[in-house]
Protein backbone atom coordinates (compact mmCIF):
# COMPACT_ATOMS: atom_id res chain seq x y z
CA UNK A 1 0.00 0.00 0.00
CA UNK A 2 3.07 2.31 1.04
CA UNK A 3 4.36 1.98 -2.10
CA UNK A 4 1.04 2.40 -4.60
CA UNK A 5 0.73 5.74 -2.59
CA UNK A 6 4.68 7.08 -3.18
CA UNK A 7 3.58 6.11 -7.30
CA UNK A 8 0.46 8.42 -7.07
CA UNK A 9 2.33 10.95 -5.19
CA UNK A 10 4.81 10.59 -7.88
CA UNK A 11 2.77 10.92 -10.51
CA UNK A 12 0.73 13.32 -8.95
CA UNK A 13 3.77 15.40 -8.97
CA UNK A 14 4.58 14.64 -12.12
CA UNK A 15 1.90 16.10 -13.86
CA UNK A 16 1.60 19.17 -11.38
CA UNK A 17 5.16 20.10 -13.02
CA UNK A 18 3.97 19.11 -16.59
CA UNK A 19 1.25 21.44 -16.57
CA UNK A 20 2.61 24.56 -15.17
CA UNK A 21 5.82 26.09 -16.91
CA UNK A 22 8.72 26.66 -14.66
CA UNK A 23 9.23 30.53 -13.98
CA UNK A 24 12.36 31.86 -13.03
CA UNK A 25 12.82 35.73 -11.72
CA UNK A 26 16.58 36.81 -11.73
CA UNK A 27 17.96 39.78 -10.11
CA UNK A 28 20.46 41.99 -12.25
CA UNK A 29 23.57 42.37 -10.95
CA UNK A 30 23.76 46.29 -10.60
CA UNK A 31 27.30 46.46 -9.74
CA UNK A 32 28.50 44.38 -12.77
CA UNK A 33 26.11 45.98 -15.24
CA UNK A 34 26.85 48.92 -17.65
CA UNK A 35 24.57 51.20 -19.39
CA UNK A 36 26.22 53.43 -22.07
CA UNK A 37 24.65 56.46 -23.43
CA UNK A 38 25.26 58.44 -26.55
CA UNK A 39 23.25 61.64 -27.28
CA UNK A 40 24.37 63.00 -31.05
CA UNK A 41 24.12 66.45 -32.04
CA UNK A 42 24.84 68.26 -35.78
CA UNK A 43 28.64 69.02 -34.64
CA UNK A 44 29.39 65.74 -33.02
CA UNK A 45 28.30 63.83 -30.06
CA UNK A 46 28.59 62.85 -26.36
CA UNK A 47 28.53 60.40 -24.58
CA UNK A 48 28.82 58.89 -20.83
CA UNK A 49 27.24 56.23 -18.71
CA UNK A 50 24.40 55.26 -15.83
CA UNK A 51 23.77 53.06 -13.35
CA UNK A 52 20.91 50.66 -12.97
CA UNK A 53 19.28 51.03 -8.97
CA UNK A 54 17.60 47.67 -9.63
CA UNK A 55 16.40 45.08 -11.78
CA UNK A 56 14.60 41.94 -12.77
CA UNK A 57 14.11 39.45 -15.49
CA UNK A 58 11.54 36.75 -15.71
CA UNK A 59 12.24 33.57 -17.62
CA UNK A 60 9.51 30.79 -18.08
CA UNK A 61 11.25 27.52 -19.18
CA UNK A 62 14.67 29.27 -20.19
CA UNK A 63 13.05 32.25 -22.17
CA UNK A 64 13.02 35.52 -21.41
CA UNK A 65 9.29 36.81 -20.73
CA UNK A 66 9.42 39.99 -19.06
CA UNK A 67 11.33 42.47 -16.78
CA UNK A 68 11.61 45.50 -15.16
CA UNK A 69 14.84 48.49 -14.70
CA UNK A 70 15.14 50.98 -12.34
CA UNK A 71 17.74 53.14 -13.66
CA UNK A 72 19.74 55.72 -11.22
CA UNK A 73 19.16 59.56 -12.76
CA UNK A 74 21.45 60.65 -10.28
CA UNK A 75 24.55 58.39 -11.74
CA UNK A 76 24.60 60.30 -15.26
CA UNK A 77 28.11 60.80 -16.39
CA UNK A 78 30.05 62.27 -19.45
CA UNK A 79 33.24 59.84 -20.77
CA UNK A 80 33.58 62.01 -23.78
CA UNK A 81 34.64 65.55 -21.94
CA UNK A 82 36.44 66.00 -18.51
CA UNK A 83 36.89 68.51 -15.35
CA UNK A 84 34.71 71.61 -15.33
CA UNK A 85 33.50 71.00 -19.50
CA UNK A 86 31.93 67.38 -18.82
CA UNK A 87 30.55 68.82 -15.01
CA UNK A 88 28.82 71.51 -16.98
CA UNK A 89 27.31 68.73 -19.36
CA UNK A 90 26.48 66.95 -16.31
CA UNK A 91 24.47 69.30 -14.55
CA UNK A 92 22.52 70.49 -17.66
CA UNK A 93 21.36 66.84 -18.63
CA UNK A 94 20.48 67.15 -14.72
CA UNK A 95 18.56 70.14 -15.16
CA UNK A 96 14.82 70.33 -16.39
CA UNK A 97 15.57 71.26 -20.11
CA UNK A 98 16.52 67.53 -20.29
CA UNK A 99 16.04 65.18 -17.30
CA UNK A 100 15.21 67.26 -14.40
CA UNK A 101 16.44 64.77 -12.26
CA UNK A 102 15.81 66.59 -8.71
CA UNK A 103 12.11 65.92 -9.39
CA UNK A 104 12.46 62.79 -10.88
CA UNK A 105 15.30 60.69 -9.96
CA UNK A 106 14.61 57.65 -11.65
CA UNK A 107 13.64 55.87 -14.94
CA UNK A 108 12.13 52.92 -15.46
CA UNK A 109 12.31 49.95 -18.60
CA UNK A 110 9.34 47.82 -18.26
CA UNK A 111 9.05 44.95 -20.31
CA UNK A 112 5.51 44.35 -21.77
CA UNK A 113 6.15 41.82 -24.54
CA UNK A 114 8.96 39.53 -25.66
CA UNK A 115 8.48 37.88 -29.07
CA UNK A 116 11.43 35.06 -29.87
CA UNK A 117 13.70 36.09 -33.23
CA UNK A 118 16.68 33.92 -34.18
CA UNK A 119 18.24 31.73 -31.09
CA UNK A 120 18.62 33.64 -28.01
CA UNK A 121 17.87 37.14 -29.95
CA UNK A 122 14.31 38.77 -28.86
CA UNK A 123 12.24 41.58 -29.79
CA UNK A 124 11.21 43.51 -26.39
CA UNK A 125 8.41 45.66 -26.41
CA UNK A 126 8.53 47.67 -23.31
CA UNK A 127 7.34 50.97 -21.67
CA UNK A 128 10.17 53.81 -21.12
CA UNK A 129 9.10 56.23 -18.26
CA UNK A 130 11.42 59.36 -18.03
CA UNK A 131 10.41 62.23 -16.80
CA UNK A 132 7.38 60.56 -15.27
CA UNK A 133 6.16 60.10 -19.01
CA UNK A 134 5.58 56.52 -20.33
CA UNK A 135 6.02 55.73 -24.04
CA UNK A 136 6.07 52.14 -25.75
CA UNK A 137 9.16 51.45 -27.33
CA UNK A 138 10.52 48.54 -28.84
CA UNK A 139 13.88 46.53 -29.51
CA UNK A 140 16.24 43.54 -30.02
CA UNK A 141 17.93 42.16 -27.65
CA UNK A 142 20.27 39.43 -27.09
CA UNK A 143 19.82 37.01 -24.00
CA UNK A 144 22.41 34.34 -22.58
CA UNK A 145 22.16 32.49 -19.20
CA UNK A 146 23.70 35.38 -17.39
CA UNK A 147 23.73 38.36 -19.46
CA UNK A 148 21.62 40.32 -22.05
CA UNK A 149 22.43 43.10 -24.40
CA UNK A 150 20.67 45.62 -26.60
CA UNK A 151 20.92 49.17 -28.18
CA UNK A 152 18.01 50.56 -27.51
CA UNK A 153 17.04 54.36 -29.33
CA UNK A 154 14.54 56.68 -27.33
CA UNK A 155 13.11 59.80 -28.90
CA UNK A 156 13.57 62.39 -25.60
CA UNK A 157 11.30 64.32 -27.41
CA UNK A 158 7.69 62.11 -26.60
CA UNK A 159 9.07 62.40 -22.44
CA UNK A 160 9.15 66.65 -23.15
CA UNK A 161 12.66 66.77 -23.49
CA UNK A 162 12.33 69.61 -25.98
CA UNK A 163 15.89 71.43 -25.46
CA UNK A 164 17.80 71.93 -28.40
CA UNK A 165 15.11 69.60 -31.34
CA UNK A 166 14.82 71.14 -34.38
CA UNK A 167 11.79 69.12 -34.37
CA UNK A 168 10.60 71.61 -32.29
CA UNK A 169 12.67 75.09 -32.22
CA UNK A 170 13.94 76.75 -36.18
CA UNK A 171 17.13 78.34 -36.55
CA UNK A 172 19.12 76.06 -34.03
CA UNK A 173 21.89 75.56 -36.84
CA UNK A 174 24.77 73.76 -35.75
CA UNK A 175 23.42 73.43 -32.16
CA UNK A 176 20.73 71.40 -32.75
CA UNK A 177 20.92 68.12 -30.92
CA UNK A 178 18.95 65.37 -32.57
CA UNK A 179 15.59 63.92 -30.58
CA UNK A 180 16.59 60.03 -30.42
CA UNK A 181 19.49 59.32 -27.69
CA UNK A 182 20.67 55.92 -27.93
CA UNK A 183 21.58 53.60 -24.61
CA UNK A 184 23.96 49.98 -24.94
CA UNK A 185 22.81 47.81 -22.21
CA UNK A 186 25.16 45.40 -20.79
CA UNK A 187 23.14 43.45 -18.22
CA UNK A 188 24.30 40.54 -15.69
CA UNK A 189 22.21 38.64 -13.93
Amino acid sequence: MKSILSLLFIAITSLTFANNPIKETKTVDVIKSEIKWVGKKVLGSHDGQIKLQSGELQFEKGKLIGGTLIIDMNTITCTDLQGDTADKLVGHLNSDDFFGVSDHPTARLSIIKVTPKDGNVYTIDANATIKGITQAIQFDAIVGDNSATATISIDRTKHNIKYGSGSFFDNLGDKTIYDEFEMQVDLRF
